[in-house]
């Protein structure tokens, strides 16, 4: 009996010439474990007959999620494969007016970078091979997650003649340094541009020309069914918390110490998990042991999605006390579990978390009221979180259907395509671990 093809094969949209309708990937590093919503989003589109050829810049080293190493076997990297150099040579030849073109595109950004104009012939260098692989692959568009210098590469891909692109900007870094990476100019040569939040979609709109408004969309990030198909049971009574993220400046850590200890001066009994990895793992551990909080505050390391689900249903209520952010995965993974949130007002976090229905909010840096919301959810009986909870799940439920928000992007494709969005169709269910 011949093997069953695999799901997202089975339906293949078409354009109006008859063509399946293919599009392709450009992330900086792919897959890694902070980056599970874009195989998500892939995925879904998959479901729904869209062809994805997936490139990465480069590799990422940490790898540890069985679904991000599926990835790994169908992901292209452009620095690992030869003849770059020799794809710049080849286009140059055969291309000329279009080279010097992307060449001049290249400079004025760069001269804008903070890495300057060198930097930015590398970028070049990788868009002429990523422009052959393309071609040889029919792709018809070329979507970017995040604006830094996987869109740079699509921007001088377009410029080489390859096709429109579009980008998903996700912030808080893009926003850091929106001069610097030329966000105006990826706009503005792209056929549209993707904010996950209202919040993302207003800096968008404060750094870009008001002609290119119209190409700003909102498409949410989607939320696995790994974390919205789970039988929750009991609501645990053990006062513990769980803060998931790159161990960095952005994500407050240190703050999120010094509240721990404020607290153990009153809390006979806690626990505070911090499951993540990033440079600022020794001064965070340097904090802990300064501030006595062996044994109350303790670091995993990067976890794989079903020992992060684990962890967050273990656990009373997410705490994530950032300073910048675009609008953290995990915070819908934790709501979609039925944990409330502790988080601080910014950027798209107030979309999705309200004070008292769903969790609490409060400013960042301000470690006394960090540690009271801390207290509140160390403290609060378990029926209280779980009606919070139950008001999570529903929100995201509302807001960050990964079919749903994969089908608005779908026919965004369509739509630069020169194809009418296609009627409704019922998406190829794909694996419990997608």
């Amino acid at each position: 009996m011949a093997k069953p093809q695999a799901a997202h094969l089975a339906l293949t949209i078409q354009s109006a010439d008859k063509r399946p309708v293919i599009v392709a990937y450009l992330i900086n590093q792919y897959p890694r474990a902070s980056h599970s919503f874009i195989r998500r989003e892939i995925h879904a589109l998959e479901s729904q007959g869209v062809r994805v050829h997936r490139f990465t810049i480069r590799p990422f080293a940490e790898v540890v999620d069985e679904a991000d190493k599926a990835e790994e076997g169908k992901t292209d990297v452009l620095l690992k494969a030869g003849g770059i150099l020799g794809a710049l040579m080849i286009t140059l030849i055969t291309r000329p007016g279009a080279f010097i073109k992307a060449l001049k595109l290249a400079v004025r950004v760069g001269f804008r970078s903070d890495r300057g104009a060198l930097r930015n012939l590398i970028y070049l260098a990788e868009a002429c091979y990523l422009l052959r692989l393309l071609r040889q692959r029919e792709v018809q568009h070329l979507h970017a997650h995040f604006g830094t210098n996987s869109t740079t590469v699509a921007m001088l891909t377009r410029e080489l003649g390859g096709p429109p692109y579009s980008f998903t900007c996700h912030g808080p870094e893009e926003f850091d340094r929106p001069e610097s990476l030329a966000l105006d100019e990826k706009v503005a040569h792209s056929a549209f541009t993707i904010a996950i939040s209202a919040f993302g979609r207003s800096q968008l709109f404060r750094w870009t020309r008001p002609a290119d408004w119209s190409k700003i969309h909102i498409v949410h990030c989607g939320v696995d069914r790994m974390f919205t198909n789970v039988q929750h049971g009991n609501f645990p009574a053990a006062p513990r918390l769980v803060c998931v993220g790159r161990l960095a400046e952005q994500k407050g850590q240190l703050i999120l110490c010094e509240a721990a200890g404020k607290l153990a001066r009153d809390l006979n009994e806690f626990e505070i998990v911090l499951v993540g990895d990033g440079p600022m793992r020794p001064q965070i551990q340097h904090q802990i042991q300064n501030l006595h909080l062996e044994g109350r505050v303790r670091i995993t390391g990067w976890m794989s999605n079903s020992a992060v689900r684990e962890q967050i249903l273990a656990s009373r209520a997410l705490l994530l006390p950032s300073f910048a952010e675009g609008l953290p995965v995990v915070i819908m993974e934790a709501l979609a579990l039925k944990r409330p949130v502790i988080s601080t007002y910014v950027a798209g976090i107030p979309e999705l978390v309200q004070p008292n229905i769903n969790g609490w909010l409060v400013p960042a840096g301000d470690v006394e009221a960090l540690a009271d919301a801390m207290r509140e959810a160390l403290t609060a009986p378990p029926h209280r979180l779980a009606e919070m909870g139950q008001q999570g799940a529903a929100r995201v439920l509302d807001n960050h259907d990964a079919t749903r928000e994969a089908t608005k992007l779908k026919d965004l494709f369509l739509r630069t395509m020169g194809v009418a969005p296609m009627p409704s169709v019922t998406p190829i269910p794909v694996p419990q671990h997608a």
